[in-house]
């Protein structure tokens, strides 16, 4: 038995020992403990280094708040293979068998850290002192500063092995989501369970009961505490209320959406096949409780930060819940009535409580009283001002306070002192919503205070102390949701215990905290941020409490500022002479605990990091030999390889059947939107270049989308169906941009305009048919319109039947020949695309993938968006100027036109390009400059977008963006590849059949 471990005592398993190593060293912990309670129970308090000084440090909670003890976990072969975490909380981190825990932050042994030197050289490494001393010299920055900077920054080391671990998500939608399943969540869960009402209750820790657990005296209903929940558990788990452990609400969000974290398999021993690490919760409640609690405030003395300095209900916590006792001699140090309990209960445990020093004038009688029976000492009106010790606190030095004035100091030996400067309510989750926060001057703290979203605020979370104002409190929100939500909560008589938290005064900062320029008063002990730092910041100019927290890092540690806030901005109220309200609060943000990138990925890792979209008649492609490339979100056919064939090969011969006879392509991953109403023309006519109004149903055109800025967002070609509906195409990877866009428009600029956006992408498989015979191999499937030139003209569309199935056929194309595009339902697009498989065959149809396509489209001036404009290039600059209907009144993008620089000469514009000598390619990307022998750098004045081998015309095609290329057709300009220089000739992007016959065959 360990030699702080009470036998019997606590809610760990005593029958069930757990064998772990910290820092190469192994020890033995009990089921249920934490790294932390299983070392304290050792007597091992050094657990850590801080960032800036590397001063030892110990836990100060004993919960997820911990700011000090921060570990590296693995889980197999440690950090160079395996499971590896740094900054893992060791005060959360349940015992595993065979668990590793490591040190962070040291350079040596954690005993004997060299990084300690910073401690000694502290007058130099004031707040701020970034700021100031690495401006100076300049030329120190890249090889001195900056690498040091590196080196030094962080706490842990990262893993080097990939995270083997999975992580999974799920969404939840329930009535009402109570967070916190303390006393005060626990009854609005079931209050609100009583009235019928769907309930979710999660809480972080292991077990339900929050304070309860560290306080197994309170009796409930005349019932012990423990007994009480565990009845209340098994009510709440017979009223069908969702218990959801070991589950963190990291982030409140709009609309109650509240993201959730669960640890799942971190305290296994062994981890079952295929079990997730984590699992994210997205959950939408109609209601929301929170029920989180307070968090017990650090005092503010020099040397508070040894280890063997903790907050009292902390050391209550470890006496109760796991059975240790933090120390041998303990000092007491408050300004609130909760820490004589903890002293008491220490003092039954065998802990010699020394002294219990009190900040106030008149601690409550029935206190004191009870101490003098247990023989400890109070000491009203005093407070500590200094400790002692190295690896952990051995004497503290008290000293009687009268009107601000210091008295005699007396020092007293002790192995732990025990704080509480009171309660700050938890108010983190509160804040993610923009609830607005009220000072309240009694309780010298911010409470809940405006609230924006459906959500109600309990117990100690609205400043409620006390066990009896808790259960009472939890009943009446439970109570309250439960009519909000249309129910009525049954009557319930609750006995509940007397409060035992009693009130007290704040904690203020005493005068020896800005007397001396030795004291090391700690507020953000991660970061070493000090009293002194604060008022200093305030004195440097930095009046706003978001600067002080930047200018001292005070509130940026991996903690929050949950231990240091409230301290940090009493101090900084005090220094620039204003209330606390007037200063104000830094804001709290998401995540509310630190939360592992695995976590927020989720399944998106790998192969699976992005969702890989395959189209209907991708299984067709596949079986058929495709090889596949990744476009956008979806996986499409690139090209198809017959026996002995490489890529360039396949591309030849698919470009060379398509141009010949028939060749078939697979456009489903086009994108595609409908927009209808009988105000749909108006939108066309604003949100597109082009004028749409007399534009007849049956008809399609090619169609531009701007930016506000004038340059091109999107294009595709649009059909109209009827008056009031467009079938709208995008690009591949536009259609969520571009529907985003639209919705924006329509619901923030134009919400008179009648106009409904629907997202079709998915609902439409789409087969191109091109070639000279596209009409042969179509005509013999189609029913009810006649697909003749004289009948259905380039550029028009019609509902009609193919192959039996209901389609929406457009004729256009993206080739340059005579083409058909045939929309069907996404479940027969296979089926239709081996119906004109089978019909084409005495035609010789051929197959073909993006790469075919690509050179087609090239070979025909055809940009992509994307490629051939990189988001600078307007629609005169691409050769679209044809596009823009002149006499709009307006449209997206029409006033940017008409700016300077949209206008000017020497713009980048899309050319074609031909080498001189036709068997060289050019290299997308390549640079191109007039003078190839102007001295380094060179100016460039572009660069080649497109590239290809065009067996059509037995030789390479590129085109490029120079800077006036229209005006420059017949120049040659000069392109430096890695062979040499390349010579090529600026011409027109319309390399084959320029005047379109053959679109019109």
């Amino acid at each position: 038995m360990s030699r702080y471990r009470i036998p019997g005592k606590g809610r760990v398993n005593h029958a069930e020992t757990v064998t772990f190593r910290f820092d190469g060293k192994s020890f033995v912990g009990l089921r249920g403990d934490t790294v932390a309670s299983a070392l304290l129970a050792h007597g091992v308090h050094l657990m850590g280094r801080s960032f800036k000084y590397h001063r030892p440090r110990g836990p100060v909670t004993a919960d997820s708040a911990e700011p000090n003890a921060l570990i590296g976990t693995s889980r197999g072969a440690g950090e160079t293979g395996g499971r590896f975490e740094p900054n893992t909380r060791a005060t959360v981190q349940e015992l595993r068998e065979g668990l590793v825990a490591e040190s962070q932050n040291r350079l040596g042994s954690l005993s004997f850290d060299f990084g300690a030197v910073n401690d000694g050289l502290h007058p130099f490494f004031s707040a701020g002192f970034y700021y100031k001393t690495f401006m100076w010299p300049r030329s120190f920055w890249d090889k001195l500063y900056e690498p040091v900077i590196r080196r030094a920054a962080g706490l842990g080391k990262p893993p080097v092995a990939e995270d083997p671990d999975i992580y999974a998500s799920r969404y939840l939608h329930t009535d009402l989501l109570v967070v916190g399943a303390g006393p005060s969540g626990l009854m609005a869960a079931l209050e609100a369970a009583h009235a019928g009402v769907r309930v979710t209750l999660v809480d972080e820790n292991p077990e339900l009961g929050g304070a309860l657990l560290s306080d197994p005296g309170v009796e409930i209903d005349g019932q012990g505490a423990w007994d009480w929940l565990e009845a209340t558990r098994a009510e709440l788990a017979r009223l069908g209320v969702r218990l959801m452990t070991r589950t963190t609400a990291i982030g409140y969000y709009h609309q109650n959406m509240v993201g959730l974290c669960e640890k799942l398999t971190d305290h296994l021993d062994t981890l079952p096949a295929n079990a997730p690490r984590e699992r994210m919760w997205r959950v939408r409640a109609a209601r929301v409780v929170l029920a989180q609690g307070a968090l017990e405030k650090p005092l503010v003395f020099h040397g508070n930060d040894r280890p063997g300095v903790m907050l009292a209900g902390a050391a209550q916590s470890y006496l109760h819940r796991w059975g240790v006792r933090v120390g041998d001699r303990a000092v007491i140090v408050t300004s609130h009535d909760s820490a004589y309990f903890t002293a008491f209960d220490l003092a039954a445990a065998g802990t010699k409580i020394v002294a219990i020093v009190d900040t106030r004038a008149t601690p409550r009688e029935d206190l004191r009283a009870e101490a003098r029976l247990r023989g400890i000492e109070v000491l009203p009106r005093h407070t500590v001002t200094e400790t002692r010790g190295r690896l952990r606190i051995a004497s503290v030095t008290v000293n009687p306070v009268q009107g601000g004035a210091v008295g005699d100091p007396r020092m007293i030996h002790c192995d732990c002192l025990l704080m509480s400067g009171g309660w700050t309510p938890s108010l983190h989750l509160f804040s993610h919503t923009k609830g607005s926060l009220a000072w309240d001057e009694e309780s010298r703290t911010f409470l809940p205070g405006r609230m924006t979203e459906d959500c109600h605020i309990a117990g100690a979370g609205r400043g409620l102390w006390g066990y009896g104002a808790a259960l009472s409190d939890g009943a009446a929100v439970g109570a309250e949701a439960a009519r909000a939500l249309g129910k009525e909560a049954q009557a319930s008589d609750i006995a509940v215990a007397q409060d035992r938290a009693g009130t007290g005064e704040s904690h203020k900062e005493l005068p020896t905290d800005r007397r001396s320029s030795r004291v090391r008063a700690f507020i953000d002990f991660q970061n070493d941020v000090t009293a002194k730092d604060i008022r200093l910041a305030v004195r440097e100019g930095m009046r706003s409490i978001e600067h002080v927290k930047r200018y001292t890092t005070n509130g940026m540690a991996t903690d929050q500022g949950k231990m240091s806030n409230i301290n940090g901005l009493m101090i900084a109220a005090d220094a620039v002479g204003k209330p606390p309200p007037e200063v104000g609060l830094t804001t709290f943000r998401p995540p509310y605990t630190p939360t592992t990138f695995g976590a927020f990925a989720g399944y998106h890792r790998g192969a699976t990091f992005e969702v890989t979209r395959r189209t209907p008649i991708d299984p067709w492609a596949e079986a058929n030999g495709a090889v596949f490339e990744p476009v956008s979100l979806w996986r499409r056919a690139w090209y198809f390889p017959q026996a002995g064939e490489d890529m360039e090969a396949a591309v030849v011969r698919e470009c060379l059947a398509t141009r010949a006879s028939a060749g078939i392509f697979d456009a489903s991953t086009l994108g595609k939107i409908e927009v209808a109403g009988p105000d749909a023309v108006e939108f066309m006519n604003r949100m597109y270049t082009n004028p749409w109004t007399k534009l007849a149903p049956g008809r399609c055109r090619y169609a531009v989308l701007l930016g506000e800025d004038g340059y091109i967002r999107d294009d595709g070609v649009i059909g109209r169906l009827s008056d009031d509906l467009f079938h709208v195409t995008t690009t591949t990877g536009g259609a969520p941009r571009v529907l985003n866009m639209m919705e924006d428009y329509l619901q923030t600029e134009w919400p008179d305009l009648d106009v409904w956006l629907t997202s079709t992408t998915e609902q439409w498989a789409t087969v191109a048919l091109n070639g000279p015979n596209a009409r042969r191999v179509l005509e013999g499937l189609v029913e009810g319109v006649d697909i003749s030139a004289e009948a259905m003209p380039h550029m028009s569309v019609a509902e009609c039947r193919v192959a039996g199935f209901p389609v929406r056929l457009f004729r256009l194309s993206f080739t340059g020949e005579l083409g058909f595009e045939i929309n069907v339902s996404a479940r027969h697009g296979r089926t239709l695309w081996e119906a004109l498989m089978e019909a084409g065959e005495p035609h010789g149809i051929t197959p073909y993938g993006t790469e075919t396509m690509h050179v087609l489209r090239a070979e025909k001036g055809f940009i992509i968006i994307g490629q051939d404009t990189d988001g600078t290039v307007a629609p005169e600059d691409a050769n679209l100027g044809w596009a823009i209907g002149k006499k709009k009144p307006d449209f997206v993008g029409k006033r940017s036109l008409a700016r300077p620089d949209l206008v000017a000469k020497g713009r980048r514009q899309l050319v074609g390009l031909m080498t001189e000598d036709g068997k060289v390619k050019l290299e997308e990307g390549a640079q191109i400059v007039l003078d190839p022998d102007q001295p380094l750098p060179m100016k460039m004045v572009g660069h080649v977008t497109s590239s290809y081998h065009s067996a059509t015309l037995g030789r390479s095609i590129a085109m490029a963006l120079i800077e006036g290329g229209h005006e420059r057709e017949g120049e040659t300009v000069h392109v430096p590849m890695p062979g040499g220089v390349v010579r090529a000739k600026i011409t027109s992007t319309a390399f084959y059949d320029p005047d379109g016959d053959r679109l019109k065959l």
